[in-house]
Protein backbone atom coordinates (compact mmCIF):
# COMPACT_ATOMS: atom_id res chain seq x y z
CA UNK A 1 0.00 0.00 0.00
CA UNK A 2 0.96 3.51 -1.06
CA UNK A 3 -1.07 6.05 1.23
CA UNK A 4 0.33 9.53 0.35
CA UNK A 5 -1.28 10.75 -2.25
CA UNK A 6 1.10 13.51 -4.83
CA UNK A 7 -0.40 15.88 -6.78
CA UNK A 8 0.83 18.31 -9.04
CA UNK A 9 -1.35 20.97 -10.62
CA UNK A 10 -1.41 24.62 -12.09
CA UNK A 11 -3.24 26.77 -13.60
CA UNK A 12 -3.08 30.02 -15.94
CA UNK A 13 -5.79 32.06 -14.67
CA UNK A 14 -5.57 35.90 -13.53
CA UNK A 15 -4.99 36.02 -9.57
CA UNK A 16 -5.67 39.54 -7.64
CA UNK A 17 -4.79 40.05 -3.71
CA UNK A 18 -2.08 37.38 -3.84
CA UNK A 19 -1.46 38.01 -0.11
CA UNK A 20 -5.07 37.09 0.49
CA UNK A 21 -4.59 33.92 -1.89
CA UNK A 22 -0.95 33.03 -0.11
CA UNK A 23 -3.28 33.24 3.27
CA UNK A 24 -6.35 31.00 2.67
CA UNK A 25 -3.94 28.09 0.72
CA UNK A 26 -1.78 28.61 4.36
CA UNK A 27 -4.61 27.78 6.29
CA UNK A 28 -6.50 25.09 4.16
CA UNK A 29 -3.11 23.41 3.98
CA UNK A 30 -1.88 23.46 7.31
CA UNK A 31 -5.39 22.27 7.93
CA UNK A 32 -4.77 18.92 6.19
CA UNK A 33 -1.53 18.51 6.91
CA UNK A 34 -0.26 18.71 3.26
CA UNK A 35 3.55 19.57 2.37
CA UNK A 36 4.89 20.61 -0.59
CA UNK A 37 5.06 24.06 -2.40
CA UNK A 38 2.54 26.36 -3.87
CA UNK A 39 3.30 28.85 -6.04
CA UNK A 40 1.16 32.36 -6.53
CA UNK A 41 1.40 34.58 -9.34
CA UNK A 42 -0.86 37.46 -10.88
CA UNK A 43 -1.03 34.52 -14.02
CA UNK A 44 -1.84 32.17 -11.89
CA UNK A 45 -1.23 29.11 -9.43
CA UNK A 46 1.41 25.62 -9.59
CA UNK A 47 1.47 23.55 -6.58
CA UNK A 48 3.11 20.14 -5.62
CA UNK A 49 1.42 18.48 -2.78
CA UNK A 50 1.34 15.75 -0.82
CA UNK A 51 -0.90 13.70 1.90
CA UNK A 52 -3.56 11.45 3.25
CA UNK A 53 -6.06 10.73 0.16
CA UNK A 54 -8.72 12.64 1.87
CA UNK A 55 -6.78 15.26 2.40
CA UNK A 56 -4.89 15.92 -0.41
CA UNK A 57 -8.40 15.84 -2.44
CA UNK A 58 -10.33 18.28 0.19
CA UNK A 59 -7.78 20.65 -0.23
CA UNK A 60 -8.44 20.53 -4.13
CA UNK A 61 -12.19 20.22 -3.79
CA UNK A 62 -12.13 23.74 -1.91
CA UNK A 63 -9.28 25.13 -4.32
CA UNK A 64 -11.63 24.60 -7.06
CA UNK A 65 -14.37 26.26 -5.49
CA UNK A 66 -12.27 29.65 -5.64
CA UNK A 67 -13.06 32.14 -8.23
CA UNK A 68 -11.32 31.16 -11.69
CA UNK A 69 -10.09 27.80 -10.31
CA UNK A 70 -12.73 25.32 -11.32
CA UNK A 71 -11.03 24.24 -14.58
CA UNK A 72 -7.45 23.31 -12.54
CA UNK A 73 -6.32 19.92 -13.47
CA UNK A 74 -4.32 17.48 -11.48
CA UNK A 75 -1.57 14.62 -12.19
CA UNK A 76 -1.34 12.21 -9.67
CA UNK A 77 1.18 9.41 -8.28
CA UNK A 78 1.34 7.14 -5.31
CA UNK A 79 4.24 6.82 -2.55
CA UNK A 80 5.01 5.30 0.56
CA UNK A 81 5.96 8.18 2.00
CA UNK A 82 5.85 11.53 2.35
CA UNK A 83 8.38 12.93 -0.17
CA UNK A 84 8.64 16.47 0.98
CA UNK A 85 10.08 18.10 4.50
CA UNK A 86 7.53 20.85 4.57
CA UNK A 87 5.00 23.77 3.39
CA UNK A 88 5.83 26.50 1.48
CA UNK A 89 3.78 28.91 -0.09
CA UNK A 90 5.08 31.63 -2.19
CA UNK A 91 4.39 34.70 -4.23
CA UNK A 92 6.29 34.77 -7.00
CA UNK A 93 6.62 37.14 -10.52
CA UNK A 94 5.95 34.24 -12.49
CA UNK A 95 4.62 30.20 -11.79
CA UNK A 96 7.15 29.54 -14.36
CA UNK A 97 10.17 31.89 -15.14
CA UNK A 98 9.95 32.81 -18.66
CA UNK A 99 10.95 36.77 -18.49
CA UNK A 100 9.04 37.20 -21.50
CA UNK A 101 6.06 39.38 -20.40
CA UNK A 102 4.04 38.97 -24.17
CA UNK A 103 3.56 35.67 -22.98
CA UNK A 104 -0.02 35.46 -21.06
CA UNK A 105 -1.64 32.09 -21.38
CA UNK A 106 -4.37 32.96 -19.53
CA UNK A 107 -5.17 34.98 -22.61
CA UNK A 108 -5.06 31.66 -25.18
CA UNK A 109 -3.45 28.40 -24.90
CA UNK A 110 -1.27 27.26 -27.97
CA UNK A 111 -2.82 23.97 -29.18
CA UNK A 112 -2.79 20.82 -26.98
CA UNK A 113 -1.82 16.91 -28.05
CA UNK A 114 -3.53 14.17 -25.83
CA UNK A 115 -1.20 11.81 -24.94
CA UNK A 116 -3.16 8.55 -26.63
CA UNK A 117 -2.54 10.84 -29.92
CA UNK A 118 0.93 11.36 -29.69
CA UNK A 119 1.53 7.72 -28.67
CA UNK A 120 -0.38 7.39 -32.35
CA UNK A 121 1.43 9.68 -33.99
CA UNK A 122 4.69 8.01 -32.40
CA UNK A 123 4.06 4.93 -33.55
CA UNK A 124 3.26 5.62 -37.04
CA UNK A 125 6.25 8.17 -37.40
CA UNK A 126 4.17 11.72 -38.63
CA UNK A 127 1.04 13.37 -37.68
CA UNK A 128 -2.22 12.93 -38.60
CA UNK A 129 -1.20 14.73 -41.49
CA UNK A 130 1.92 12.87 -42.32
CA UNK A 131 4.12 15.56 -41.79
CA UNK A 132 7.37 14.70 -39.90
CA UNK A 133 7.08 15.15 -36.14
CA UNK A 134 9.63 16.83 -33.46
CA UNK A 135 9.34 16.25 -29.71
CA UNK A 136 11.25 19.05 -28.19
CA UNK A 137 12.66 19.09 -24.52
CA UNK A 138 11.90 22.46 -22.77
CA UNK A 139 13.09 20.78 -19.77
CA UNK A 140 17.02 21.84 -17.86
CA UNK A 141 19.52 19.91 -18.71
CA UNK A 142 19.92 17.97 -15.24
CA UNK A 143 16.24 16.80 -15.95
CA UNK A 144 16.81 15.57 -19.28
CA UNK A 145 19.51 13.28 -18.35
CA UNK A 146 16.75 11.27 -16.07
CA UNK A 147 14.80 10.34 -19.32
CA UNK A 148 13.44 11.78 -22.01
CA UNK A 149 11.46 11.19 -25.35
CA UNK A 150 13.80 9.21 -28.03
CA UNK A 151 15.42 11.47 -30.17
CA UNK A 152 13.67 14.57 -28.91
CA UNK A 153 15.79 17.88 -29.58
CA UNK A 154 17.23 18.77 -25.83
CA UNK A 155 18.97 22.20 -25.99
CA UNK A 156 20.72 21.89 -22.63
CA UNK A 157 18.96 24.54 -20.60
CA UNK A 158 19.93 25.41 -17.33
CA UNK A 159 16.86 27.69 -16.52
CA UNK A 160 13.78 27.92 -18.50
CA UNK A 161 14.45 31.90 -18.47
CA UNK A 162 17.05 30.79 -21.22
CA UNK A 163 14.16 28.92 -24.04
CA UNK A 164 13.55 32.07 -25.96
CA UNK A 165 16.82 32.79 -27.40
CA UNK A 166 17.30 28.95 -27.61
CA UNK A 167 14.54 28.48 -29.83
CA UNK A 168 15.63 31.17 -31.52
CA UNK A 169 18.89 29.88 -32.28
CA UNK A 170 17.26 26.42 -32.87
CA UNK A 171 14.82 27.64 -35.38
CA UNK A 172 15.72 26.00 -38.51
CA UNK A 173 15.70 22.68 -36.72
CA UNK A 174 11.42 22.98 -36.47
CA UNK A 175 11.06 24.71 -39.65
CA UNK A 176 8.65 22.82 -41.85
CA UNK A 177 7.69 20.31 -38.98
CA UNK A 178 5.04 19.62 -36.83
CA UNK A 179 6.75 20.38 -32.63
CA UNK A 180 5.03 19.00 -29.58
CA UNK A 181 6.46 20.68 -26.77
CA UNK A 182 6.83 18.73 -23.40
CA UNK A 183 7.91 19.38 -19.72
CA UNK A 184 7.32 17.52 -16.28
CA UNK A 185 3.48 18.57 -16.36
CA UNK A 186 2.77 20.53 -18.95
CA UNK A 187 3.16 24.44 -17.03
CA UNK A 188 6.14 25.08 -18.86
CA UNK A 189 5.82 23.25 -22.38
CA UNK A 190 2.68 25.62 -22.08
CA UNK A 191 4.73 28.73 -22.34
CA UNK A 192 7.39 27.10 -24.49
CA UNK A 193 4.54 26.54 -26.92
CA UNK A 194 3.43 30.00 -27.23
CA UNK A 195 6.27 31.38 -27.85
CA UNK A 196 7.23 29.06 -30.56
CA UNK A 197 3.75 30.28 -32.23
CA UNK A 198 4.98 33.67 -31.73
CA UNK A 199 7.83 33.10 -33.68
CA UNK A 200 6.07 32.00 -36.82
CA UNK A 201 5.80 28.09 -36.51
CA UNK A 202 2.59 27.42 -37.50
CA UNK A 203 2.30 23.57 -36.33
CA UNK A 204 3.23 23.84 -32.44
CA UNK A 205 1.70 21.59 -29.88
CA UNK A 206 1.93 21.67 -26.19
CA UNK A 207 2.05 17.90 -24.37
CA UNK A 208 -1.27 18.23 -22.24
CA UNK A 209 -0.55 17.45 -19.03
CA UNK A 210 3.41 17.06 -19.46
CA UNK A 211 5.04 13.83 -19.26
CA UNK A 212 3.53 12.86 -15.82
CA UNK A 213 -0.16 12.93 -17.89
CA UNK A 214 1.97 10.54 -20.67
CA UNK A 215 2.82 8.05 -18.01
CA UNK A 216 -0.94 7.54 -17.38
CA UNK A 217 -2.59 7.99 -20.10
CA UNK A 218 0.47 5.39 -22.15
CA UNK A 219 2.64 4.06 -19.73
CA UNK A 220 5.33 5.70 -21.23
CA UNK A 221 5.88 4.42 -24.75
CA UNK A 222 8.28 6.22 -26.47
CA UNK A 223 9.95 7.56 -23.52
CA UNK A 224 13.28 6.32 -22.69
CA UNK A 225 14.46 6.86 -18.95
CA UNK A 226 12.57 8.06 -16.11
CA UNK A 227 10.76 11.82 -15.28
CA UNK A 228 12.50 13.71 -12.54
CA UNK A 229 10.22 15.82 -10.09
CA UNK A 230 11.15 18.11 -7.59
CA UNK A 231 11.20 16.04 -4.13
CA UNK A 232 12.52 13.37 -2.72
CA UNK A 233 11.12 10.86 -4.92
CA UNK A 234 13.80 12.34 -7.48
CA UNK A 235 12.31 10.36 -10.46
CA UNK A 236 8.75 8.26 -11.27
CA UNK A 237 9.18 5.61 -13.59
CA UNK A 238 6.76 5.49 -16.18
CA UNK A 239 4.25 2.98 -14.17
CA UNK A 240 4.86 6.38 -11.70
CA UNK A 241 6.88 4.80 -9.07
CA UNK A 242 9.30 6.10 -7.30
CA UNK A 243 12.59 4.64 -8.32
CA UNK A 244 14.39 2.85 -5.15
CA UNK A 245 17.08 5.05 -3.74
Amino acid sequence: MNPILNISAYLFTPLQDLPAWRAACLDQARARELKGTILLSHEGINLFLAGLDDQVEGFMQWLRGQDGMAELGAKKSWSQQQPFGKLLVKIKAEIIRMNHPAIVPAQGRAPAVKPADLRRWLDQGHDDQGQALVMLDTRNAFEVAHGKFSQALDWGLHKFSEFPQAAREHLADMQGKTVVSYCTGGIRCEKAAIFLRELGLTQVYQLDGGILQYFEDTGGAHFEGDCFVFDERVALAPDLSAKPS
